[in-house]
């Protein structure tokens, strides 16, 4: 008993502790049902996709296209080299996204574009044929290779989203893979899907490029070819009073001047004469000195701001500008310019993405769930009770009252952890009442054999506990492994399930060790209980 005062405070603190965590969670759901609650320390359990709703999304990334884009640069490559090399050749293409031939006219050309292929070309399997003074060369990707590059543009895909998902708020996403080329996407509470779908799928790829000189004339190519080294690209101009949506075509040079690579930060803000929704951007130290030479070199010139071959705008450079700052304007509305912003921050997705599964979970689905599964373990909870208070009398009002306890500290962390409460996740705490009950079973049935032996309450009390607590610990300590190991290796379903399973471990060791025994001891020693009820 000497050590009672201590156990006491210290369930004290961890109770009020537990209400001081749970309340924001309490307050949401039951009291104001404030979706903006504030209140200290700022965590309420969140519900998942399967409990509040959401939307759901199953990408496939194009990784096919980061193949074809590093031929692309490998075909730039070998085409600038034969230009400074001054090497005779013909017919250059790429075949099937990953095989680049040219062909050589002569003996002395060949020699040079092998000593250019092994110094540009030295991850691409090279292949000669010679046909009287000409060799056709042919050079094609590896298949170890063409899978990094395929995996590599699905990881960089996966990072992107996730910064564009923090970026729109989301509490707990779930974002893995699926496959090879797939992307699971889970995103619960979100009820604006085509904001959400706009915001993942677009590339948010960035581009300043002049606009050609020959621009005022840009209608006469719009049913004939564009000059060499351009292309028509179309504006989309929104009328903010009417919302009429117009096209304007541009005569755009292909040559990208600066990407969004080099961009820092990116935010809405209003600027302009009229206070017109923009994004403001601010490059990097090296993108602000390019963007300050592009400006510095083409003074009086129109520049275009594209963004997914969309031309924002082309304002005329009347300036060298040196401060690495740039405005994209023309766009609908503050909503439209903070999400454009965040996809520019969060950076441009390597290739595009396709939506293979779209669904949205609604709100009511979400509350048919939280009521069976609520009552699943109110059923389970009040039959477990019942037949302790039944069948242990006393001591089985005490597991009773630990019982209570348990839930309430498993609530608490989840609360404190910010955690994700799907329906595997109840499952979960439901099965942590069974083996919380459990330990209760073992410590009162070595207090019975105790007391048949003819020991006095308290030494049964005392011996039972501590002949109990050790097969406790061990049934415990090793379901808590297998629960931990879920909880880092699995994902989804297993991970919410293995969450409250280890939260509620600790919380029923606490409760039937600690707890259970501080009330046994409590009527023992200050209410002088001479016999026990169990």
């Amino acid at each position: 008993m000497r050590n009672f005062t201590f156990r006491l405070t210290m369930v004290a603190i961890v109770l009020v502790l537990a209400m001081v965590f749970l309340w924001p969670s309490i307050d949401q759901w039951f009291v104001s049902k404030d979706k903006d609650n504030t209140a200290w320390p700022h965590k309420i359990i969140t519900l998942g996709l399967d409990l509040q709703g959401g939307m759901h999304l199953v990408l496939e990334v194009q990784t096919h296209e980061a193949v074809i884009s590093t031929m692309d640069r490998y075909s730039d490559d070998l085409k600038e080299g034969l230009r400074k090399e001054h090497i005779r050749s013909k017919d250059q293409q790429v075949i099937n996204g990953d095989t680049l031939t040219v062909t050589v006219l002569d003996k002395a050309s060949l020699d040079k574009l092998e000593k250019l292929a092994a110094d540009e070309l030295g991850e691409l399997k090279p292949d000669y044929e010679t046909k009287g003074e000409e060799t056709t060369a042919t050079f094609t990707m590896q298949a170890a290779d063409k899978k990094a590059i395929m995996d590599s543009a699905r990881d960089q895909a996966m990072e992107t989203l996730r910064n564009r998902i923090d970026g729109l708020g989301v509490a707990e996403p779930d974002i893995r893979k699926q496959g090879e080329k797939r992307i699971l996407v889970q995103l619960p509470g979100v009820t604006d899907t085509k904001r959400a779908k706009d915001m993942l799928v677009s590339t948010a790829q960035l581009q300043f490029r002049m606009l050609d000189e020959r621009h005022s004339q840009v209608r006469d190519y719009l049913n004939r070819r564009p000059p060499p080294g351009t292309e028509i690209l179309y504006s989309k101009d929104v009328d903010r009073k009417t919302g009429h949506v117009t096209s304007n075509p541009y005569l755009v040079k292909k040559k990208v001047l600066l990407t969004g690579e080099y961009l820092d930060k990116a935010f809405a803000t209003l600027g302009g004469q009229f206070s017109e929704p923009e994004v403001s951007l601010k490059f990097n130290k090296k993108g602000g000195y390019k963007f300050g030479m592009i400006t510095k070199e083409n003074v009086g010139k129109p520049l275009a701001i594209i963004l997914d071959n969309r031309v924002y705008s082309a304002p005329t450079i009347r300036d060298e500008i040196t401060g690495g700052e740039a405005v994209i304007n023309g766009i609908g509305s503050m909503d439209d310019a903070r999400d454009l912003a965040i996809v520019l921050q969060a950076g441009a997705l390597p290739v595009s993405l396709k939506i293979l599964e779209e669904r949205t979970v609604g709100a009511s689905l979400g509350m048919d769930s939280i009521r069976t599964s609520t009552m699943a373990m109110a059923m389970g909870f009040v039959l477990v009770v019942g037949f302790m208070a039944i069948y242990y009398m006393g001591a089985g009002l005490i597991a009773n009252v630990a019982l209570f306890l348990n839930v309430l500290l498993i609530m608490a962390s989840l609360s404190l952890a910010g955690a994700t409460l799907t329906l595997p996740g109840i499952a979960g705490m439901i099965l942590t009442i069974g083996m919380a009950v459990d330990a209760n079973v073992l410590i009162f049935e070595r207090i019975r054999e105790e007391l048949r032996l003819g020991k006095a309450p308290a030494f049964a009390v005392d011996s039972g506990f501590s002949k109990a607590t050790i097969t406790i610990l061990d049934a415990n300590v090793t379901t808590f492994v297998a629960a931990f190991v879920l909880l880092q290796f699995g994902t989804g379903p297993v991970k919410g399930f293995a969450v409250t399973l280890c939260f509620g471990i600790i919380a029923s060791l606490f409760t039937a060790i600690v707890v259970s025994r501080l009330i046994f001891d409590y009527f023992l020693y200050y209410r002088n209980v001479r016999t026990l009820s169990i």
